[in-house]
């Protein structure tokens, strides 16, 4: 369990300091050269767009502490219950709003600090309250239809950015949240890892699932990031990252708390969920850092 939660807070700062990497890299791109960051017809960035800012060393820096992080979020998705593993890793939230103020210059308010806070709360009574990871048995029809799932969350995500631009921002951070979250539920399930059967795993849908989910899950991420709050954007991605694999931990795979704590681990879920989306409500729209007055020229 110790080494599970570690695994999943090393992913959590992973995680977090590549998403404002990544912000700094998207408005350092914009901001140096307006007219790549070209959007479509209805206000979502294009194609150009988002090459231009990942080609920045802030992004690229970023999307390393991505696949580091996805790497350590996948171990701890075996080590621990699903519900516990994802809401660590998704107290990335915090990471990103501390560091958002020192990086993007952003001004948070008491009721966005409350809100962390209260995620950092829910994370302690999660722990507390977390039993035994399940098995994560489950039949091959079940591997197809995660694939199929999280195919039509990354087409239909891609659809709607196009579609309703800028106003897509906390929906495209919600479904990259999601295809993240198949992409848990498709590192529990797979074939072949133990013992390892290099055969078995190549032919198991959930590991193209598992691939499909990373590359669209980023992307639907790094366009919230351009379009919308990092925070807000963030915090969106923090529910659809922990709701989702959550439930089904525990209503198919197996995963349980402690004996008598279950309404803890409700409670600490619960709050989790609460905090996140406040984050999301709250921080729609980043606030700067105030700047101080310039101080007075003297009249000769």
């Amino acid at each position: 369990m110790l080494i599970g939660l570690l695994t999943a807070v090393a992913a959590s700062l992973c995680y977090g300091t590549g998403s404002v990497l990544q912000a700094v890299g998207s408005r350092r791109a914009a901001r140096e050269d307006p007219a790549a960051a070209g959007v479509t017809a209805h206000g979502g960035p294009n194609l150009t767009s988002t090459a231009k800012a990942a080609m920045t060393w802030e992004f690229i820096l970023g999307t390393v502490l991505d696949f580091v992080g996805f790497g350590l979020g996948a171990l701890a998705a075996r080590l621990l219950p699903l519900f516990l593993s994802q809401t660590v890793i998704s107290a990335n939230l915090v990471v990103t709003a501390v560091l958002s103020v020192r990086m993007l210059g952003i001004r948070l308010s008491r009721r966005e600090w409350t809100s962390i806070a209260t995620v950092c709360l829910s994370l302690v009574l999660l722990a507390t309250a977390a039993g035994h990871e399940g098995s994560g048995h489950t039949g091959r029809a079940t591997h197809w239809w995660l694939l199929a799932v999280t195919v039509l969350i990354i087409v239909g995500g891609t659809v709607a950015v196009r579609f309703l631009g800028a106003r897509a921002a906390v929906l495209a951070g919600l479904l990259s949240g999601l295809a993240f979250g198949a992409l848990g539920v498709g590192v529990r399930i797979l074939d072949g890892v133990d013992p390892f059967r290099l055969g078995t795993l190549l032919a198991d849908p959930a590991l193209y699932a598992i691939v499909v989910a990373g590359a669209g899950g980023m992307y639907l991420h790094t366009v919230a990031l351009q379009i919308g709050s990092v925070n807000g954007a963030t915090a969106a991605l923090v529910v659809g990252e922990t709701v989702l694999p959550g439930a089904i931990g525990v209503l198919w795979l197996g995963d349980a708390s402690r004996p008598g704590l279950a309404w803890l681990a409700v409670a600490g879920f619960v709050l989790a969920v609460t905090g996140a989306v406040a984050v999301a409500w709250f921080g729609s729209h980043d606030a700067p850092a105030e700047q101080p007055e310039p101080a007075p020229v003297p009249v000769p």
